[in-house]
């Protein structure tokens, strides 16, 4: 097993990264006999949610759960009342602790849960999918959509752990797997190029699953957050950076619908437009572009803008977007590979041009 502390300015927590960890009661940071809510979807429970619960109950903990339906769709602030809901239903007090038993959705909704409940409460994030096992169950960024604009209401809210267990990746739809593979090759392009190179020889065992291959990728993901987040917890400065492709991406999820294409997939074709405009400012190669487009590819990903959204389509989303700031638009770019910055007020005719050359109405 390996373990990851993330490093704050008044606390730290442990990253465990490792096989058959939901097993293990004593890897579980709760009191004997306390109170535990798990927040689950269906899906994920079929598998997990009896693992967990019996572990749990070994401790002599009391454990309640809820199940809120699987998808991106249900990120909202209907499903983060249905949890508040049966948290007072079961007189859940401040000394209950939540654990988000899932993929991203189920982490952002039960750490918004955590983070508001009787003005905080305890929170675990058990991650089953790639994607939020190296990105958005570490750093404690906790939101849900609104029909406008994703992840606008939210709180940062760091968890007392995460508990990441491979073994659950192998239950994983291969979309799913491919989609957490874009927030993967994200890292290598923003701040660690000989990771990116490691990603360029070994991505045909990633896609397979292959637990050793996994375990180091993922560790490596989650080092490189962990350092960031422990540089900027609020995204005040260099946490931006764990941003590239999301502005771009996001409008994809927005203009098509939550849950049509999954965020790593949108996150991928972003990665494409903001790698176009960075090479139209002179920062990267064309040669550059093409491996970028080549790794992603070999994961599977999508590289081109979907079918029904044109260049004109994606301006007034990013426009909403929370980075921009002042009315200014604020992308992360790259200058070069492994090496990305915050640009502010990037010309919108540049940024349409590049949008253009990944597009398929084009």
């Amino acid at each position: 097993m390996r373990c990851i502390n993330v490093e704050l300015q008044e606390r730290r927590y442990p990253i465990l990264i490792g096989s058959d960890l939901l097993q293990d009661e004593q890897r579980y940071p709760v009191e004997d006999g306390g109170r535990v809510m798990i927040v689950s979807n269906p899906t994920v429970a079929r598998f997990y949610l009896k693992t967990v619960t019996d572990t749990l109950e070994k401790r002599g903990c009391v454990v309640d759960h809820i199940l809120l339906p699987d998808g991106e769709k249900y990120k909202t602030l209907d499903s983060l009342n249905l949890i508040f809901t049966k948290l007072l239903q079961g007189n859940h007090g401040r000394d209950t602790t939540i654990i988000a038993l899932g993929g991203g959705v189920i982490g952002d909704v039960a750490g918004f849960a955590a983070a508001s409940y009787q003005r905080g409460v305890r929170l675990i994030q058990i991650p089953t999918t790639l994607l939020s096992q190296v990105d958005s169950s570490v750093g404690g960024k906790t939101a849900v959509n609104h029909e406008l604009g994703k992840n606008m209401i939210g709180a940062f809210y760091q968890p007392t752990a995460v508990m990441i267990d491979t073994l659950t990746l192998n239950t994983l739809p291969k979309r799913e797997v491919n989609a957490g593979l874009a927030e993967v090759i994200k890292y290598g392009a923003i701040l660690d190029y000989e990771f990116f190179e490691w990603l360029e020889k070994n991505i045909d065992d990633l896609v397979a699953l292959k637990q050793e291959a996994l375990q180091h990728c993922i560790a490596r993901c989650c080092q490189i957050k962990a350092d960031v987040v422990a540089r900027d917890e609020t995204e005040k400065g260099d946490r931006a950076l764990l941003n590239l492709g999301h502005t771009f991406g996001h409008a994809i999820e927005t203009h098509l619908g939550y849950g049509n294409w999954l965020h790593g997939e949108a996150v991928s074709v972003g990665m494409m437009m903001a790698a176009a405009l960075s090479e139209e400012l002179d920062h990267i190669s064309v040669e550059d572009v093409a491996r970028l487009e080549k790794l992603l590819a070999r994961a599977n990903l999508p590289t081109v803008s979907p079918d029904g959204m044109q260049p004109e389509d994606y301006l007034p989303h990013m426009m909403r977007d929370k980075k921009v700031l002042a009315g200014k638009l604020r992308l992360v770019l790259l200058k070069s590979l492994g090496q990305a910055y915050v640009a502010a007020d990037t010309e919108h005719k540049l940024v349409l041009n590049a949008i253009r050359r990944c597009s398929q109405a084009d």
